[in-house]
């Protein structure tokens, strides 16, 4: 379905992209858990090929992209190798980072939610699992770091509009006007809405009249 919407090349070269920086992230995180040159390498490949990897297990999409594209699975070690040699220019760069993070989280929602459905998932679930594409590595990789996973205190709201990308995309499914402009607002919107969320600081609500002593932790 998404083939249909863009080119191959211009697909392949936006899933590089979105792995690349997504690996970058996680090479950071594990730079700054002063991690070897091997827990470098995994972080970056887990955040990167994690949430699309569980999807395709799901769905049933045999062997997984990660594993079918030789691509997919050297360009997250060529960000952890990059990011092994040049960490401290790399960190300058974070808010850039940020920025093209946003991007692919933007995408991977997109690209899960069409490609759960073109497997016969129903549309709710297609929306639960484009959404596990693109926040899925990032939990495996907060839960290798022991750290608290990013997915369950949603600071900035990193989850929020990877739900409402997913969910535009349903609809748009359901009312038989998926095509380029409705991929394309879709995408946009939840690339707009991380931004914000990250100028802003937006989150996602704590516990309703929330009275506990205990202090949330940092």
């Amino acid at each position: 379905m998404l083939h249909d919407l863009f080119p191959p090349g211009v697909q392949h070269a936006l899933d590089l992209a979105g792995i690349f920086v997504f690996a970058t992230a996680g090479a950071l995180l594990a730079v700054r858990k002063n991690f070897d040159v091997f827990g470098i390498a995994v972080l970056a490949l887990v955040t990167a090929l994690g949430g699309g990897l569980f999807r395709d297990l799901v769905i049933g999409a045999v062997p997984p992209a990660a594993f079918g594209e030789l691509s997919f699975f050297v360009t997250p070690l060529i960000a952890a190798a990059l990011v092994f040699f040049l960490h401290p220019e790399v960190q300058r760069i974070n808010r850039a980072i940020n920025v093209f993070d946003a991007a692919g989280l933007a995408l991977f929602c997109v690209t899960g939610t069409t490609k759960a459905y073109e497997y016969g998932l129903g549309l709710t679930a297609s929306a639960a699992l484009g959404l596990a594409t693109a926040v899925g590595g990032g939990v495996l990789r907060d839960v290798l770091a022991n750290d608290v996973p990013s997915l369950l205190r949603d600071r900035e709201m990193y989850a929020v509009p990877a739900v409402v990308g997913s969910s535009m995309v349903a609809v748009a499914i359901a009312f038989d006007c998926l095509n380029a402009v409705t991929t394309g607002l879709a995408i946009v919107t939840t690339f707009v809405l991380r931004l914000l969320a990250m100028r802003y600081h937006w989150r996602a609500p704590l516990a309703w009249n929330r009275r506990s002593s205990v202090a949330e932790e940092p």
